[in-house]
């Protein structure tokens, strides 16, 4: 018989995703271990992997609320609206002047409100989203520091003005579109060379070098942190943490099934162990240890956590196969082809651009005359439109580096292994008979 617990524990805070740092969060040595020690080298850093499988929960739990600073990135976002929200979270508050720059923009004051350095004003006189462009021209009224927005050098001096010395954290950076994505690429090289100011970019895609691929000055300037690979023992440390904070033991076979069907995802793990405590009327720590679990269908409970997104996935493929705008080509809804079509294996290594190249050439009605430029383009555009399309998280990713199109959305491929392939071709205005007959 167990020892009485010394501390009551609420099932929510043991297992299941939420906003905090779980009670039963694992430390990896080849993750955490990674990233504690490269913010130790002045250098940026760029947490990657997909969706749910602990960004932000690594950085929440290797570093305190006063060390940094966060900014949400959305994709609406332009470069100036960017650096506007850094400063901001900096402690500066922005607001339109009265003047407007000699080119007939709206200028922007910038007041610092946190601590720091004596408060000042500057007025910011830079185009973009946050301004309002207007042909009438206005006297330039000078200040003791006019700052352009959409200028990195401005952005820097202004925080060394404030004597800002956090790291600067953001957050969905793949939220953004690929051409802002590329322009703080090169911002990410200024802030290197000149500050002291070091960022941690968070985002949703598969490939280590996305950032240099984008900017290779940023080779050596940059450390990558994989945070998507779970290995069977971490993840079994992942419900032995909460076993222990609840006080109940799960049948073995019960755990070797839940973790052998959630595709290496530890939020499946998580919902999956919660699942199980909810069956068993385990709402908190339990005063005597209790066994739970015996002769649960594993499977069937990982089926009803990713059937519960069965509504968003569908209707992601839907929209995914609209496309940008209508077109003769239809590229999108053939890229969903390619992924209905292949298998859930081929899916969880990632489908090759000449592999996705040959399924849509083999059925497309322009056959082996369709330009491959047509296809790369899609496949490039991917990211973007799903962004525009409001699909969070994302579930594809392509790398342009290798050419790879990736899920990055594990519990999509569970959904998708238990799907009828034909209905959903259906759905999309692909008749399976009519596959393969050009």
């Amino acid at each position: 018989m167990s020892a009485v617990p010394e501390k009551i524990v609420q099932l929510r805070d043991a297992f299941g995703v939420g906003r905090e740092v779980p009670l039963n969060y694992v430390a990896r040595a080849d993750v955490d271990g990674k990233f504690v020690e490269s913010l130790t080298r002045d250098k940026h850093v760029v947490i990657y992997g997909s969706s749910k499988q602990g960004k932000t929960t690594l950085r929440k739990h290797c570093l305190s609320d006063d060390d940094y600073i966060v900014v949400s990135c959305v994709n609406t976002m332009s470069l100036v609206d960017l650096n506007g929200a850094i400063l901001k979270a900096a402690g500066y508050r922005i607001e339109q002047s009265q003047t407007k720059t000699v080119n007939g923009a709206w200028k922007y004051g910038l007041e610092f409100a946190g601590e720091g350095r004596v408060p000042f004003v500057a007025k910011a006189g830079a185009k973009g989203t946050v301004g309002r462009e207007n042909s009438e021209k206005l006297d330039v009224v000078s200040s003791r520091l006019e700052i352009d927005l959409a200028d990195v050098n401005d952005v820097i001096t202004a925080l060394k003005e404030a004597g800002f010395n956090k790291l600067i954290i953001l957050e969905d950076f793949h939220y953004l579109s690929v051409e802002i994505q590329k322009s703080f690429s090169f911002s990410l090289k200024a802030f290197h060379e000149n500050s002291p100011f070091c960022f941690i970019v968070v985002g949703v895609w598969r490939e280590k070098n996305r950032l240099i691929y984008y900017n290779g000055d940023l080779t050596s300037r940059v450390v990558s942190i994989d945070a998507d690979v779970w290995s069977e023992q971490q993840l079994r440390e992942v419900v032995t943490a909460g076993e222990h904070l609840l006080n109940v033991s799960f049948d073995a076979e019960v755990v070797n099934n839940l973790i052998r069907h959630s595709a290496d995802a530890v939020a499946l793990v998580q919902e999956g162990c919660f699942k199980i405590c909810e069956k068993a009327g385990i709402s908190e720590t339990q005063s005597v240890q209790k066994d739970i679990g015996t002769g649960l269908d594993a499977e069937a409970i990982v089926r009803e956590i990713v059937n519960d997104q069965a509504g968003r996935y569908s209707a992601f493929i839907a929209n995914f196969a609209e496309g940008f705008t209508q077109t003769e080509l239809e590229m999108y809804k053939w890229l969903i082809f390619a992924v209905l079509t292949s298998s859930v294996e081929d899916l969880e290594s990632g489908l090759r651009r000449q592999q996705i190249s040959t399924i849509i050439k083999a059925s497309h009605p322009e056959g082996a005359r369709l330009n491959e430029g047509n296809i790369t383009q899609a496949l490039q555009g991917a990211a973007s439109l799903q962004v525009q399309k409001n699909i969070r998280p994302i579930i594809f990713d392509y790398d342009q580096t290798t050419r790879v199109l990736t899920v990055v959305d594990r519990s999509f491929l569970i959904w998708l292994a238990h799907q009828n392939r034909d209905d959903l071709l259906a759905e999309i205005g692909i008749e399976p008979e009519s596959v393969g007959a050009s």
